[in-house]
């Protein structure tokens, strides 16, 4: 097993910040991309945060993702619009898209933005986290290149499609549920072989179709369930595609150009997003939804638990890893340590898994 390094959160904002200025992003679209997966790193998500930063390098040189975008929101109804990312990081297009959620909420009580012509967005949280902190309930959506079998299926046929809900929680975070449909997120199988972990059991299979647990052999994942209920996985990662893509009529699962293992960076993939914004002023009333929560998080986590567990909300493990690492640090796979430039400390004594702060 591969020890990672650990590094500083200021500092590794600066490094991938300078890294997409260096590929080509423009300010705000390297801003967007820093801050989404800044957001994964910190909160322990780290198959959706800095390691990603790789892939973005090669498509932004590539030519499949613009640097400078010229992306444009179009009002459609009084709680509706569609954002044209102009084939941008699709963090960029999924933050737009969510600040005009939120507006179109605002006015109306209700915002439902679609993104058209984007890319990868990294983890779908980000955004739902964002209506949040507005006050908000916040929902994220995108679909994705087929790495997931549907259930039965002998072969990939849906992304990983997450689904991401966030809500105020009267706290200093908010309740955060952000889920892959699948048993896990493709990129947590790309991590696990970067650092050499095995993989859990049931959540991949082989070129064969056999289940396996070393991630160079996993060609297809199978969805969230196990193997006697991933219908309702793979039936989720239908309820993303509704919405990400046959809502705005852009690119289904099954026809996209790979995101990563082809020789193809130049050709946009044309994805698309759906990001919804809840105003509680329009419903019960804010005072009503603040009382309801602190109710309901409250017996949750009263609530009895199994011997030597506890029972969490949505989020609590998110934040107490958000707080830890920004005392320790946020570890840093081999791969991507190697392409920041990060420095290895050859005094790491063999067995320390836990790293080596660099601030």
């Amino acid at each position: 097993m591969s020890v990672p390094t650990l590094v500083a959160p200021d500092l590794l904002e600066a490094l991938l910040e300078n890294a997409l200025r260096a590929a080509g992003a423009c300010a705000a679209s390297a801003g967007a991309a820093v801050r989404a997966m800044m957001h994964a790193s910190r909160i322990g998500v780290d198959s959706h945060g800095a390691r990603l930063v790789v892939h973005y390098d090669k498509v932004l040189r590539g030519g499949r993702v613009k640097g400078t975008p010229d992306i444009a929101v179009r009002r459609t109804a009084a709680a509706t619009a569609v954002v044209d990312g102009d084939d941008a990081l699709g963090h960029h297009a999924a933050y737009v898209a969510m600040d005009t959620a939120i507006e179109l909420a605002r006015e109306s009580g209700i915002g439902a933005v679609g993104v058209v012509r984007s890319s990868h967005f990294g983890a779908a949280g980000a955004y739902a986290r964002v209506a949040a902190e507005a006050g908000m309930i916040g929902f994220a959506t995108t679909n994705s290149d087929k790495v997931v079998a549907p259930f039965q299926g002998r072969e990939a046929f849906h992304g990983t499609n997450p689904l991401a809900f966030a809500a105020p929680s009267g706290e200093a975070r908010p309740w955060l549920l952000d889920m892959a449909t699948s048993s896990i997120p493709l990129n947590r199988l790309l991590l696990f072989k970067s650092l050499g972990v095995s993989l859990p059991q049931g959540v991949a299979v082989d070129e064969a179709g056999r289940p396996t647990t070393e991630p160079s052999e996993g060609r297809t994942l199978l969805p969230l369930g196990g193997v006697d209920f991933s219908f309702k996985g793979a039936a989720l990662a239908g309820v993303a595609t509704l919405f990400s893509a046959i809502l705005q009529g852009t690119t289904l699962d099954h026809a996209f150009i790979p995101m990563v293992g082809g020789d193809d960076y130049s050709t946009p993939r044309r994805m698309g997003h759906f990001l919804l914004a809840i105003d509680p002023d329009r419903f019960g009333g804010r005072d009503v939804f603040a009382a309801g929560m602190a109710a309901y998080l409250t017996a949750l986590r009263a609530a009895p638990a199994q011997e030597g567990a506890e029972v969490l909300a949505p989020g609590d493990r998110e934040w107490r890893v958000e707080a830890e690492r920004e005392r320790t640090g946020i570890p840093i796979d081999p791969d991507t340590a190697a392409f920041l430039g990060l420095p290895r400390d050859p005094a790491v004594p063999a067995g320390n898994t836990e790293g080596n702060l660099v601030a």
